[in-house]
């Protein structure tokens, strides 16, 4: 194990992530809501954080090969037409697990002056950045999440990003997200609590992620936006 990334030493690098892998208003037009029989029915929030993280889990987990295909291929339309897309400097992403919603084809078509970058775990409880294209080494973190293959001292802070794009378990209409639990994000854009964009921070995922209302602490980051297959949300006080 490094002592300075928190990677296992000499782990083998993945192979490429596969494609099925300020003051706005909530941005709407005759495509971005599909009618109410169309749509995965919104799930209302058990009280327990740990009971709907398991629920949303296994809901996202659940969609099936074509869905999860055509979703992301919607999701990229939906992040490249934000309003605050940034035209040049770094776009954090994730590398898709556990059923998240890939970002493969939003890579892919990034404009020439963003440079994408993939999180890795730092030994201070926060998450550095480091850029990665198809083909760069990647090996694998503590949670067997793969990550760029670089030392995590050297590599980009939260602040240095124009925009990052996040995973979530699940999410609400005023851009609250619910992560995994491990306060890795929130930790790494607790300055975002008293500090404008950017970055920008815009949440992915599936509409089967969509619930009625979040709880949420005071510790908790919300997002200025959510983009998912069928819907562009912008939290009325984005930036």
């Amino acid at each position: 194990m490094s002592a300075t990334s928190g990677k296992p030493d000499g782990r083998p690098a993945f192979p490429l992530e596969p494609r099925v892998q300020g003051r706005f208003a909530r941005i709407a037009t005759a495509e971005t809501f599909l009618s109410f029989r169309s749509r995965p029915s919104r799930v209302s929030p058990p009280p327990d954080r740990t009971a709907l993280r398991r629920l949303l889990r296994e809901r996202r987990r659940a969609l099936p090969a074509a869905t999860r295909i055509a979703a992301a291929d919607a999701l990229a339309q939906r992040l490249l037409a934000l309003p605050f897309l940034p035209s040049r400097g770094y776009v954090a992403g994730y590398w898709a697990m556990d059923g998240e919603i890939g970002l493969h084809a939003f890579q892919l078509r990034l404009p020439a002056g963003l440079v994408y970058c993939l999180p890795l775990l730092h030994a201070d409880g926060s998450l550095r950045f480091a850029p990665w294209r198809a083909g760069d080494p990647l090996v694998t973190n503590r949670f067997g999440i793969p990550e760029p293959d670089v030392t995590a001292a050297g590599a980009l802070r939260a602040e240095d990003m124009a925009l990052l794009v996040m995973p979530l378990v699940g999410f609400d209409d005023a851009c609250h997200r619910l992560g995994m639990g491990g306060g890795w994000y929130d930790r790494s854009l607790a300055f975002r609590h008293d500090r404008a964009a950017p970055p920008w921070l815009v949440g992915a995922a599936f509409a089967a992620q969509r619930v009625e209302a979040l709880p949420h602490e005071a510790w908790d980051v919300r997002l200025d936006a959510v983009c998912c297959e069928d819907a562009t949300l912008i939290a009325t006080n984005a930036g």
